[in-house]
Order: C-alpha cells, then sequence, then structure tokens
C-alpha cells in the first residue's frame, strides 16, 4: 500500500531580483510555450536511490542549501509584450514536496510512478518556479528522490552540475563554501552581460555568422527522400528512434582522436558529416550542433540554461574522411564562438531567408551530450581487443516513436554509457526510412573504426 503526503520546502532570504530573460531562457520558453500538451517532454528528469537512505529532514535541508545555491531553480519567467521576457528571481518562498511511502521493494515502481506525475506535466512558468521535488519513504527513510525540473531552468550539462553539487551538498559542504570555491554564473549575471553593449555586439556577431552560413550551404540535403508523400498524406506520422550501443566506437574515436590531434568530439561529428554526405547525395552539409556554451570557468559552473545551437557547415564533406576530421575541428571552433545570440531575433531573420528561398537546409542537428569528465572506461575495464574485434558487441535498438519535430529530418545525439558509446538517432520517415537510419549509424561505427585499423591500433 502506498501512502500519500505533501510538505514544504522553505525558501529565506536567498538572492532576487528581476532582469531581462537571458538568451538561454528566452529560446527555451519560446519552445515549450508553443508545444502545449506536448511541452513536457522537454522536461529534465532525475529519480535518484539514495544509498544508504536518510532522513525526509536532512533530505529536504540538503535540497534547501541548493537553491541557496542556484538561482535558476527559484526563478519565474514573465511575458512582457511581443518581444520581451522577464526573469524574476525570488528571494523567498515554499516549494511543495509530493511524498509517497510504501514498502523497500516497492520504492523503485512507486518512484517511476511518481516521475511521471511530476515531469509528466507543464510548468506554469509565471507562477511555479521550474523545479519538482519528490521523495519515497520506506520505514521512515527517504529511499529515492525524485527531481523534475523544466528546460528553462537548467539544459543536460546544467544536470549535471546541478546533481554534482547536490552530492556535493549531501557530503557536509554548504553553498555558501561551494560558490567561494567555484563560482557559478548566475542567470541575472548572464542578462546583464547579454545585454551590454559587448552582448549587443556578439548577438549581432552570431546572427550575422548563422545567416552568412544559411545563404553560403545546400538548399537541400537529402537529394533523393525516401518516402516524400507522406509529408501530405502523413503529417501526425511518427519518427522512429534507434540506439546504437557500440563498444568498439568509444575506443576507436578515443584512438583516432589522439592519432589527428582532435577531440573525440571532432571524431565523431566528422565521421557523422561524412557518412550524411555519402548518404545523402549533398557533398556539403549543415547541422544545427547543440552547444554548451560554458567556456568559462563560471559558465562551466553554472546550472542555468545556456546551450544554443551552432551552424556548422562543412564542405566537401564526402571527399576524404581525415580531411573531413581535421576541419571538423577548425570549423566547429568558429561556429561554436557565434553559438550565443537572442534567438527570437535570430529566428525573425531565418525566416525572412526563407521566404526568399535563400537559407540552407538546415534541418539536421547534431547533440553530443557526453560530459568531458565522465568516460565510458571511468567504472568498467577498458577491453583489451582491438576496436574491429568488438563490432560483434554493438547493439542496435528501436526503444520508441516521436511526434512530428518542426524543422527536423534528423536528429543525432551522442551519449556515454558504461564501457560504450552511444548514437540514438530520431528521422522523419518521409525523408529516410528505417533502413537508411541503420546504414547511417552503423556507417558512422564503421568508419572510426576502420580509420583506428588502418593506423595500425587493431
Amino acid at each position: 500500500m502506498t501512502t500519500v503526503e505533501e510538505r514544504t520546502i522553505t525558501l529565506e532570504s536567498a538572492r532576487a531580483g528581476t532582469g531581462p530573460a537571458t538568451w538561454g531562457q528566452r529560446a527555451i520558453w519560446g519552445v515549450v510555450t508553443r508545444l502545449g500538451d506536448d511541452a513536457p517532454r522537454y522536461n529534465l528528469r532525475l529519480d535518484l536511490p539514495l544509498n544508504p537512505p536518510r532522513p525526509a529532514a536532512r533530505v529536504l535541508a540538503d535540497l534547501t542549501e541548493l537553491l541557496r545555491m542556484h538561482d535558476s531553480l527559484h526563478t519565474r519567467l514573465l511575458s512582457d509584450g511581443a518581444d520581451g521576457l522577464e526573469q524574476v528571481v525570488d528571494g523567498a518562498g515554499e516549494l511543495p514536496v509530493a511524498v509517497r511511502t510504501c514498502q523497500v521493494e516497492q520504492a523503485p515502481a512507486v518512484g517511476a510512478a511518481l516521475m511521471e506525475e511530476l515531469a509528466g506535466r507543464s510548468f506554469d512558468h509565471a507562477r511555479e518556479w521550474p523545479f519538482r521535488v519528490g521523495l519515497v519513504e520506506c520505514e521512515n527513510q527517504v529511499h529515492r528522490l525524485v527531481l523534475a525540473a523544466s528546460h528553462t531552468a537548467m539544459d543536460l550539462w546544467g544536470e549535471g552540475r546541478m546533481l554534482r553539487d547536490l552530492e556535493l551538498i549531501s557530503a557536509g559542504e554548504t553553498a555558501e563554501a561551494l560558490l567561494k570555491a567555484r563560482p557559478a554564473l548566475q542567470p541575472l549575471e548572464a542578462a546583464a552581460h547579454q545585454t551590454s553593449a559587448l552582448g549587443r555586439r556578439k548577438d549581432a556577431g552570431a546572427r550575422r555568422y548563422w545567416c552568412e552560413r544559411l545563404a553560403a550551404g545546400p538548399r537541400r540535403i537529402f537529394r533523393n527522400p525516401a518516402a516524400p508523400e507522406l509529408a501530405e498524406t502523413e503529417p501526425g506520422r511518427l519518427f522512429p528512434n534507434a540506439l546504437l550501443r557500440s563498444p568498439a566506437l568509444a575506443v576507436a574515436a578515443e584512438r583516432v582522436a589522439t592519432e589527428l590531434g582532435v577531440s573525440d568530439a571532432a571524431v565523431l561529428l566528422g565521421a557523422a558529416s561524412h557518412q550524411l554526405a555519402r548518404m545523402s547525395g549533398s557533398s556539403d552539409v549543415l547541422f544545427q550542433v547543440v552547444v554548451s556554451n560554458r567556456f568559462q570557468p563560471a559558465a562551466a559552473e553554472s546550472v542555468s540554461t545556456m546551450a544554443q545551437e551552432a551552424v556548422f557547415l562543412l564542405t566537401d564533406a564526402d571527399k576524404d574522411f581525415e580531411e573531413a576530421v581535421r576541419r571538423t575541428r577548425s570549423v566547429s571552433f568558429s561556429a561554436f564562438r557565434h553559438a550565443g545570440y537572442d534567438k527570437w531575433a535570430l529566428d525573425r531573420e531565418v525566416a525572412r531567408l526563407v521566404e526568399r528561398g535563400e537559407a540552407a537546409d538546415h534541418s539536421c542537428w547534431w547533440n553530443d551530450t557526453r560530459d568531458p569528465s565522465d568516460g565510458p572506461f571511468d567504472t568498467v575495464e577498458r577491453p583489451s581487443a582491438p576496436p574491429r574485434e568488438l563490432l560483434d558487441q554493438t547493439e542496435l535498438t528501436w526503444p520508441t516513436e516521436f511526434l512530428p519535430r518542426a524543422n527536423v529530418s534528423i536528429a543525432v545525439d551522442a551519449l556515454t554509457a558504461p564501457g560504450a558509446l552511444e548514437l540514438a538517432m530520431t528521422a522523419d520517415p518521409a525523408v529516410i526510412s528505417r533502413e537508411g537510419m541503420e546504414r547511417f549509424l552503423r556507417g558512422v561505427e564503421e568508419l572510426v573504426v576502420a580509420e583506428a585499423t588502418a593506423r595500425g591500433e587493431g
């Protein structure tokens, strides 16, 4: 039997203030407020087993300290006219906590259900904080901590920082001590920079860079779509999602990166670009690449949502794999420098290019979600076999399907898994078939493994 109750986290005397929303807040708020009932799929979810279990009072005290540390967790967003968005950081308030009490053996299932309850509904960004908390108690101890957050409060990189800071607080650290040791950029501070003269110049330069690349890029990447009639006859078609889990790719990407003197992120993006060019019929490829925008130390410690898209245009991507990877490194540097901007203003400029027929196909997306501090072999033994011999351990699954996504033909995420690297791909079946998706994913894997092998690494 499960019992239901509610408790409260009370925040007092925390940092407070109002100001314009940051570029990241504006970008995500603009997306989730347009999605309506589909907005919850952008919510971030953490269902954490606590080992050892802890008293509820201690868990709530730790969460209160976490709120004091990161302003984005107690920030509301208020619409201000057609083009305005204001952030309000509340210095005091109460956060409801959903509590479920059950038997120990029921805790995982009860936690999963509570996760759906908290994360499965939209946030009212004007009235509530973008953070929800749930506890699963067994025998007067919290066995699971369930957290749901709006994407306006944090991105995936920020989620990792939040989890790390919560672990440090649980180990006895305070928000004051942690911020003194590693200052974290708060949203109001970020907004002050972005609205300064320097920030406005950066915004204008980034939008100019975007428009120049869109004007120069290919008007169509997939020259022969798989089933273009589906776009007209089945507007509600579901987008398949494929997941490639590859120990071979994890080993090979590291080795190729070392050999070529680039990051493994450049290896993967270069391989994806090369494979896309070979399959699509377009020698030039363009990806919208999600960038964390955490290049400075204070930004790297921030929980607030800062990630935005860079426009990555690689010409002659099909010519030579090694060259594609090397050029990916230099093109990425330039693209990433221009990944911070006012997205609402950029969207208006891009819309004008599209209307005039002057915009490249920008429906391909790349998101390397991996944390450089969290490697695939941190918790498991690195295989001694060469990458080629690890290919038989590759797994390809089809976990789910998604509703149509605006301006998406393919979207690929790179993820870290214990002992492996994962590529998750979602694609429009009007553009690329399931067979094509598998050919793309396995092609990326084969390119990197073949390069490692050719260099005497297996």
